[in-house]
């Protein structure tokens, strides 16, 4: 029997423990706060509910070149991970350690992140990363390869299960990049995350091309442009603040309902100002959005990317709901290759998670050009489709002025599953807009030319006959045509009858999307 007092043994675990809430060096954490980021444990304390975080493993370290409980081995061995509540919401969570062996992936290290996507998967909860690192330990080789698979394989098996958000905060390159691609949303921080596969070294050496590591992999690159970054913010405490955001309009798990947020805002509360709404301007579709949604508060889903098509999260009569519309105001809403895979990839986030959808459209049609057609706008632009029509959730569609030829059909019409359309009286269904058909029938090289004065007669009775709500009311296409004022009040009486929606699916290993 040891004659070591327990009083003794609880010392040593202490010691033990506060060398590990401190692994890294003065240094390496004074370098960390002069670029302007948090260190791993700091961001947690930010992050969770304060006394929430209960860590895992705190006393690991690395095994590597058989140094396993050597004191030149750091406990931790860069990542911290646990569980814990955000604003009483149970999550867990892993914060890579740029202050111990640069954030590097080994075994050890690899091996804690395993453990924790596994819990939040089996407790249905959603999973937090928190990426700082600088790929794989080279020194660890194949294993911490291996490390990485294992890490892909547990994001595919959660994906749909469990939210899983990826924030970037620091570097994050190579194979580590694939991990965040597979969540269901991506944070980063302008002017302090990167994402690249091959650094701008390697890039110069290999095509001769000079680019600056933001130019290749930063956060305002990646949300305008490659749309891997879904939110951007300006600094860290704003991204994570934006983190906790997110998480107030999704469920634990895709068992769970989004919890309904009350609200003072009236839904029955009338908005008299659509009434005077001109369409012969262009006009923000967003602050229609605000109208409508509850305080005002509408959560944009990339911004900055595709902005011809806006998607976000918002509450209707304290529902949650997920809203895809065209926006007027960039490229006057066209469908093109960048709107088809935002919106589509949106859509299965909502049905994945049980959010319902309201689909607000204004939609000349589809973007022309050959450099659409070459870069499959036919391919791609069918996953848009594709995700409407597998979208079980309840659906809504609002037509508030043009909604022309395929791209009426693509924005979740009855045809394609909507559960109730509605329609202002400004709405436009038709085949093509009645300028483009006169010119093509009546006054293209082919046609027979009419009169010049003519047009704007043809026009008009093209417009009386076809290009409004009516036929398609008639035909019931639509459910009804609605006065603009009494937009709310509708939708947030539709939303709450369809709250319970049941849908029976057809078994099937999984669908085959054309990706």
């Amino acid at each position: 029997m040891s004659d070591i007092s327990m009083n003794s043994q609880i010392d040593q675990l202490r010691l033990k423990k506060q060398r590990a809430l401190a692994p890294g060096s003065a240094a390496a954490i004074q370098r960390q706060h002069s670029r302007g980021k948090l260190t791993a444990r700091e961001r947690i304390d930010y992050l969770l509910d304060e006394g929430s975080f209960q860590e895992l493993d705190m006393l690991a370290r690395s095994r590597a070149n058989g140094n396993n409980g050597s004191d030149s081995n750091p406990y931790t061995d860069g990542v911290i991970t646990g569980f814990g509540t955000i604003k009483g919401k149970k999550v867990c969570i892993f914060s890579q350690d740029f202050t111990v062996f640069g954030g590097a992936l080994g075994e050890v290290f690899a091996q804690k992140i395993h453990k924790v996507m596994d819990l939040a998967q089996s407790i249905g909860v959603p999973m937090i990363g928190l990426n700082d690192g600088a790929g794989a330990r080279i020194q660890e080789g194949v294993v911490a390869l291996h490390s990485y698979g294992e890490i892909f394989s547990r994001n595919v098996s959660s994906s749909g299960v469990i939210p899983q958000i990826s924030v970037i905060l620091g570097p994050c390159a190579g194979g580590a990049v694939y991990s965040p691609a597979m969540t269901d949303f991506v944070f980063m921080v302008a002017s302090t995350s990167h994402m690249f596969i091959t650094g701008p070294d390697v890039v110069k050496a290999v095509t001769g091309e000079d680019v600056s590591i933001e130019q290749l992999g930063g956060a305002l690159s990646h949300a305008s442009r490659s749309g891997v970054a879904t939110f951007v913010a300006d600094n860290e405490f704003e991204c994570l603040d934006s983190v906790a955001k997110l998480l107030q309009f999704l469920p634990s798990n895709y068992l769970d309902h989004p919890i309904d947020l009350p609200s003072s805002d009236d839904p029955m509360r009338l908005i008299p100002e659509f009434d005077q709404l001109d369409f012969n301007q262009a006009y923000d579709i967003k602050k229609i959005i605000s109208s409508l949604v509850d305080d005002g508060d509408f959560f944009e889903y990339f911004s900055h990317w595709a902005r011809n098509l806006v998607c976000g999260f918002a509450h209707i009569g304290g529902q949650v709901v997920g809203i895809v519309a065209n926006q007027p105001q960039v490229l006057s809403g066209v469908l093109d290759i960048d709107a088809s895979e935002k919106g589509a990839r949106f859509i299965r986030t909502c049905d994945a998670f049980g959010i319902a959808i309201l689909t607000i459209v204004d939609v000349p049609g589809f973007m022309p050009g050959v450099t659409q057609e070459k870069n499959g706008l036919v391919r791609r632009g069918a996953k848009l489709l594709y995700a409407f029509c597998e979208a079980s959730v309840p659906r809504v569609q609002l037509i508030v002025h043009k909604a022309y030829g395929g791209a009426y059909v693509m924005m979740d019409s009855k045809a394609i599953g909507a559960d109730l359309s509605f329609a202002w009286p400004s709405a436009e269904l038709a085949v093509m807009d009645p300028q483009g058909l006169v010119d093509f029938f009546h006054f293209s090289p082919v046609a027979t030319l009419a009169p010049q004065k003519k047009r704007e007669e043809l026009i008009s009775q093209y417009y009386d006959s076809h290009a409004n709500p009516y036929m398609a009311a008639e035909m019931g296409y639509i459910d009804d045509v609605i006065e603009p004022s009494a937009t709310r009040t509708i939708l947030a009486k539709a939303f709450r009858t369809l709250k319970d929606k049941k849908v029976t699916s057809v078994f099937k290993k999984h669908p085959n999307l054309p990706l």
